[in-house]
């Protein structure tokens, strides 16, 4: 069976429909990804992701080195084992952490030792935001870490070029990106044919420690916002053996109309039977429209439950008074004594049970539930959109959907 197959295509737009097939179940796509930087995504436990049915989560390669370590989750068995979560999940390689850390740029943990990076062609030499300890990255250790997290799509080692690159600069990145995405294609296969051909007489092997079931490797695409270098990188990636392909950089899911044209630029030159991922996609609603209308099949984004523990909640076009993001703000007077759910077309366990009123109650009191049912809605909300634009283009009608949400 091919890791990878597309199911429906829509006759109007490149939207699809797919399904990757992993070892810890099946993934639809198009997806969103929720984010578990840290083996949880925030406030929610594995009961919680349950009921909510995410086709797979995403954890993050540099916050799990840094703490517990990757040693000790591959002791639990790896991340599934650790975090109590049987489905798919995806873990980045830690690039967007090292370099956006460096700009201090992560707001949730960037301090004063995220600004000491150095970056060479062999990799990249980092403090932790925690303790100031120096690390290293290169490809190889990136996909080391990954294969002992065991997560079921790992991705390349990459540089993460910022949004306002010069050309100078971003061909260099681009150079060690694509040097990097090589060898770590390289060093995953061997490491692969290392663990197949282990025998029973060397079971203190380190290679003993990677995972009894397939991991699939993502290369992925940089070039920052020059149209030549995208197109170059799109070229060079796809003629390497991935089993998928990503976009990145940090213009992706940043910035969506320079996404929208980087995805102009690249997807021509994608091949068309391996899935599509941009990275970083999900603030609003509204972005999804944008990226799978151009053939993108996952997304991940931080902001749906960054946004929900501050009192951002998403809401369906029918109800007015939302802003541009298709958001409310609970903590408005407005809300105080609001018997309505957060969205009456909504069918999470927030909206089936608790009124405005209460969640509004909840934020101004400070208690903690009023985050963990803040961000049940909102991942429950961007869930739920997936499964009926997954409809809609099984029933060729994905631009009648789109035009609901963007007129």
């Amino acid at each position: 069976m091919n890791f990878f197959e597309i199911t429906s295509q829509s006759s109007e737009t490149n939207a699809r429909t797919g399904v990757m097939h992993t070892d810890h179940g099946d993934i639809e796509t198009p997806c969103f990804m929720p984010v578990g930087t840290q083996a949880t995504v925030k406030t929610l436990d594995s009961q919680d992701l349950k009921a909510l049915d995410p086709e797979v989560i995403l954890a993050n390669t540099y916050h799990l080195h840094l703490r517990p370590g990757e040693d000790l989750i591959a002791d639990f068995g790896g991340l599934h084992t650790f975090m109590n979560w049987k489905r798919p999940i995806l873990t980045d390689s830690g690039g967007f952490q090292v370099f956006s850390l460096a700009k201090g740029k992560d707001t949730e943990t960037a301090n004063e030792h995220t600004k000491l990076v150095t970056i060479d062609d062999d990799g990249v030499t980092f403090r932790s935001h925690i303790d100031g300890s120096e690390h290293r990255f290169t490809a190889e250790v990136a996909i080391d870490i990954q294969h002992k997290l065991g997560a079921d799509i790992i991705m390349a080692w990459d540089e993460c070029t910022p949004d306002d690159a010069d050309e100078t600069y971003a061909r260099q990145a681009l150079d060690r990106t694509h040097a990097w995405a090589e060898r770590s294609l390289i060093h995953h296969k061997q490491a692969k044919g290392q663990k197949g051909n282990l025998t029973k007489t060397d079971p203190n092997s380190p290679i003993a420690q990677l995972p009894n079931y397939r991991q699939f490797l993502f290369g992925i695409v940089q070039g920052a916002q020059h149209k030549d270098l995208r197109e170059e990188s799109a070229r060079v990636i796809s003629a390497m053996d991935f089993d998928g392909i990503a976009i990145g950089g940090e213009s992706i899911g940043y910035n969506m109309e320079a996404t929208k044209e980087i995805l102009s630029w690249v997807m021509p030159l994608i091949p068309e039977n391996k899935p599509h991922y941009t990275m970083g996609v999900g603030y609003s609603p509204t972005d999804f429209f944008d990226v799978v209308e151009h053939g993108i099949d996952m997304f991940d984004c931080v902001a749906p439950t960054r946004i929900a523990r501050n009192g951002a909640l998403y809401v369906s076009p029918e109800v007015k008074e939302h802003d541009k993001k298709y958001t409310i703000t609970i903590t408005r007077a407005d809300y105080r004594e609001d018997k309505n759910p957060i969205d009456p077309n909504c069918t999470c366990h927030t909206c089936k049970n608790y009124s405005r009123a209460y969640i509004h109650h909840l934020f101004r009191a400070g208690e903690m539930l009023g985050s963990r049912l803040a961000t049940i809605h909102n991942v429950h909300f961007l869930l739920e959109l997936m499964r009926q634009m997954r409809a809609a283009i099984r029933e060729d009608r994905f631009l009648e959907m789109k035009k609901k949400w963007i007129s």
